[in-house]
């Protein structure tokens, strides 16, 4: 049976602007389905992607349900579109209040929105609950940016009993790109969801900001990625300290196997 492959990205180019971060996650997907794997890929739906021009639709039979983030409900929405070409399939993440008419992690003043850590705990929660429905199973859960980097901490937590991620191994990538405002004194009350609990973070700064995000992520990680150049620094010593597998910047021309080793290693294949 072929492996699979859940990614978790944050960016994906053609929905939003070429970076290195939405390059990837348009190809790395398409170069493990080219290899047998078989892939499912989320985004947020930021408010900035044009809905029409990128074909998406609602999928109303994964959409509906409500999740409560301290104290108030936030409706799901998913929708779903396919990368021109390649034909990769890609679900989004939506929802009025978070997404809907808003940019990805700053407003049109280029401040950055207070609630990002909310955002990105809406994200997590709704992207696996997707896949939970899905009847879905990946062997592999590969975490692209800030927006993803409470996914390890829930896979390994809340649903670690749930069939679909009980025995998933998580590759965190870590981007150039980061935020410089905190994410606020509550992010440790909004995360809290079943085993998930706001006493697992007590080790953590009180005000949670880019970098005791990247620690969360990599605290619950079975391997991490230096997926640019100038990667945070802090981050990446911390990544040692934890002897995880470290995949190291691989360069911007024959990265695609080096991607695909390192997934087969975590997988121990």
């Amino acid at each position: 049976m072929s492996k699979k492959v859940l990614f978790i990205n944050q960016e994906i180019e053609p929905y939003v602007p070429v970076s290195e971060m939405s390059e990837l996650g348009k190809t790395l997907p398409q170069v493990m389905q080219e290899h047998g794997y078989e892939i499912r890929t989320f985004m947020p739906k930021w408010g900035t992607i044009n809905e029409r021009r990128g074909q998406l639709h609602e999928v109303i039979r994964l959409s509906g349900m409500n999740l409560i983030i301290d104290d108030t409900d936030h409706p799901l929405i998913i929708k779903v579109a396919s990368i021109p070409v390649s034909r990769i399939q890609v679900y989004f993440i939506d929802n009025d209040d978070y997404f809907q008419k808003r940019k990805m992690e700053e407003d049109e003043q280029g401040e950055e929105y207070a609630d990002n850590g909310e955002r990105a705990i809406f994200f997590a929660r709704g992207v696996l609950e997707t896949v939970k429905k899905l009847r879905w199973t990946p062997d592999i859960i590969v975490c692209q940016g800030w927006m993803a980097a409470v996914v390890p901490f829930y896979v390994k937590t809340a649903y670690h009993e749930e069939p679909s991620f009980a025995n998933a191994k998580v590759v965190t990538s870590l981007f150039n790109k980061q935020l410089k405002k905190d994410l606020g004194t509550n992010f440790k009350q909004c995360v809290a969801f079943r085993e998930a609990t706001p006493e697992l973070l007590a080790g953590y700064n009180d005000d949670f900001n880019f970098i005791e995000l990247g620690k969360l992520a990599i605290d619950y990680s079975d391997g991490i990625v230096e997926a640019g150049t100038e990667v945070n620094s802090t981050l990446m010593e911390y990544a040692k300290g934890k002897g995880l597998p470290i995949m190291n910047y691989p360069g911007s021309e024959n990265y695609k196997e080096a991607y695909q080793q390192f997934y087969e290693s975590i997988l121990g294949e």
